[in-house]
């Protein structure tokens, strides 16, 4: 071979070496690399699960993609007995937030605050600089939680009202009704302040003390005198202000009788309480001992009570503590049992008995009208005891929404004003409401009987009255009917229904008069319709036809005929408007009126003076 060969053989051998060399430094090939994607073909798109394929500059090669294989958890070993925690623990679960830095003013009430009881009232700086013992002892779990609630109230409506019988400021006015426009501007403010003691997550809490003031202005316009007050030299406007107590109880937590936290507890003072789902018997804020809890995971709940009615200021319905408590007490037993006869219904059974002893002497309001007894028949005080049976049922059957109630009226009246005897109590009250949403709309039905009595002068009471009723039902305080009390002109000093009332019980007034069960009773069928129009925006109406079940003691307390039954068709109409999404700030409006059927145009000849009405805007502002 000659010299050129072997050179070129040499550089042969050289190029093959290094080649092999290059080749051993490369990637090695290994399970899960995909091949490099063709440069002349389009990236596929990233399919879900996959990782996404990062744009590449022109010219640049294509990133690797890794796929690791399937994970086989049976290849992965358990925790260790007795091995530390991963991770580091916390005292409790409310410190969380402090722990990653986060503080929040006083002033929201939306994230962690000390004063809505989000952290125990000793862990707050100020408190601890200033009380250091106290905060000691308040700093494992005493929380505070303070609450403020301004309600604005303007309304203008049109009533019945009579021409001022000792004199009138309108001169010519001899006719026995006069001009009936009405207004009311409120403002009431109501704090919530309320100290509890326990982690209240999952178990009721240990100690819980609350005491809830309420501060009132309001003022009422009319234009007819004695409307607002006895004394007609008071004209037709009335200032008045009041501070009432609306709750202040102490609640002990009795005990636990199950691991689930099933329990017993004891709440003394003054409290709300309401015995069935829609506030037709009673509905209040009185002074008693109530002994509640829970059984079998929660599903069956129950309550026995001892109450004795606070005297209510005239003009605002609030708390009058600085009045003797009336002689007039309601022992209450019911249970609860969820998810009865069917899951997402609940059952309730409740016995009330309601033991009036306000038969000696008279009782005159703060505007000097008679309110015990009421001015109807004799005007002798009396004394009354009944007992209240009832079964009350919320919840749904599927898609369709069910409220029902029944009540049994049953008891005394020793001595009745009308019949100036003895009467035993025998009375019914039925009411249900049925409804279906649709999407964003809700639609019901109302219906509602509540019995009446046929002879004033027998022996038998059998008119429905309730103790003190609050009914949210077929429209509330939308509603005409159930809104406004409206007087029985010309027959006596009682009103044909009680404002926020349903039953026509012909009392001197819902929150301070006594019970009547001679009474025409009570016939309501309505329908309504609820529309959330947007989160911020909600829109009802309501209609509703109205009959007396029997006119016999408007007749008599008249000094004429019987009048029809038929009361006429409550109209109303309602938009509520959140603007935060929230409760912490709602406006309410609505407009009702009452078309008067041929009962009302005969008490009150609706013929030549329209329709009754009323519209209300409220404002209510919360922290």
């Amino acid at each position: 071979m000659r010299a050129s060969d072997r050179r070129a053989a040499g550089r042969l051998r050289l190029a093959l070496a290094v080649t092999a060399a290059m080749a051993s430094l490369a990637v090695p090939a290994q399970e899960g690399l995909k091949p490099p994607v063709n440069e002349d073909q389009p990236l596929p798109p990233a399919r879900d699960g996959e990782r996404e394929i990062v744009p590449r500059r022109p010219g640049a090669s294509k990133p690797l993609e890794f796929f690791p294989p399937p994970a086989d958890p049976s290849q992965v070993p358990g925790p260790l007995p007795g091995a530390p925690r991963p991770s580091l623990a916390v005292p409790d679960r409310w410190r969380i937030m402090q722990a990653l830095g986060f503080k929040f003013p006083l002033t929201d009430p939306y994230n962690q605050n000390i004063l809505k009881g989000d952290l125990p009232i000793g862990d707050d700086p100020w408190f601890r600089e200033r009380f250091p013992d106290l905060a000691k002892r308040l700093a494992p779990d005493w929380f505070v939680n303070l609450g403020v609630v301004s309600d604005t109230l303007v309304e203008a409506r049109r009533l019945p009202t009579p021409v001022g019988v000792q004199a009138t400021d309108r001169p010519g006015a001899n006719d026995l009704f006069g001009q009936g426009r009405q207004s009311t501007v409120a403002q009431t403010v109501i704090v919530s302040f309320g100290l509890i003691k326990g982690d209240t997550t999952f178990r009721p809490p240990d100690y819980e003390f609350r005491f809830v003031p309420a501060f009132t202005v309001n003022q009422s316009r009319v234009e007819e005198v004695r409307a607002l007050r006895v004394d007609p030299r008071a004209g037709t406007k009335r200032t008045g202000d009041h501070v009432g107590v609306q709750e202040l109880f102490a609640d002990v937590h009795l005990r636990n009788v199950s691991v689930r936290y099933d329990f017993d507890s004891v709440r003394v003072g003054i409290q709300p309480f309401i015995s069935d789902f829609r506030g037709f018997v009673f509905q209040d804020v009185p002074f008693g001992v109530r002994l509640f809890g829970t059984r079998d995971n929660n599903r069956w709940q129950y309550n026995l009570a001892w109450f004795r009615r606070l005297e209510k200021d005239t003009n605002s319905g609030l708390n009058d503590v600085s009045a003797r408590m009336r002689r007039d007490d309601v022992l209450v037993a019911n249970a609860y049992r969820q998810d009865f006869p069917v899951p997402g219904f609940t059952t309730q059974a409740t016995a009330l008995l309601d033991m009036n002893r306000e038969g000696k002497g008279a009782y005159y309001n703060d505007n000097g009208f008679l309110e015990r007894p009421a001015s109807l028949g004799d005007e002798r005080p009396r004394d009354y005891t009944v007992g209240y049976l009832g079964l009350n049922g919320d919840g749904h059957f599927g898609r369709w929404n069910l409220q029902a109630s029944a009540y049994a009226a049953i008891g005394r009246d020793d001595r009745h004003p009308l019949a100036g005897r003895p009467q035993s109590i025998r009375a019914g009250f039925a009411a249900a409401e049925l409804s279906r949403d649709f999407s964003w709309v809700r639609l019901r039905l109302n219906a509602l009987a509540a019995s009446g009595d046929r002879d004033p002068y027998d022996g038998k009471a059998t008119g429905f009255d309730a103790i003190l009723e609050n009914p949210q039902y077929a429209g509330a305080d939308t509603s005409f009917w159930i809104r406004q009390a409206v007087p029985l002109v010309g027959g006596g000093g009682v009103a044909l229904s009680g404002r926020n009332g349903v039953l026509p019980s012909l009392r001197s007034s819902k929150d301070q008069g006594q019970s009547n069960f001679v009474n025409p009773g009570l016939l309501l069928l309505g329908a309504g319709v609820d529309a959330d129009l947007t989160p911020e925006l909600r829109a009802s109406a309501n209609l509703s036809y109205l009959r007396f079940q029997d006119t016999t003691v408007l007749g008599v307390l008249r000094n004429q005929a019987p009048p029809s039954r038929e009361i006429g068709w409550d109209l109303s109409a309602s938009v509520q408007v959140r603007p935060f999404m929230s409760q912490n700030v709602v406006v309410n409006a609505s407009a009702a009126a009452l078309l008067p059927g041929r009962g009302m145009k005969q008490l009150f000849d609706e013929d030549r003076r329209g329709p009754q009405y009323s519209i209300l805007v409220n404002l209510l502002v919360s922290y």
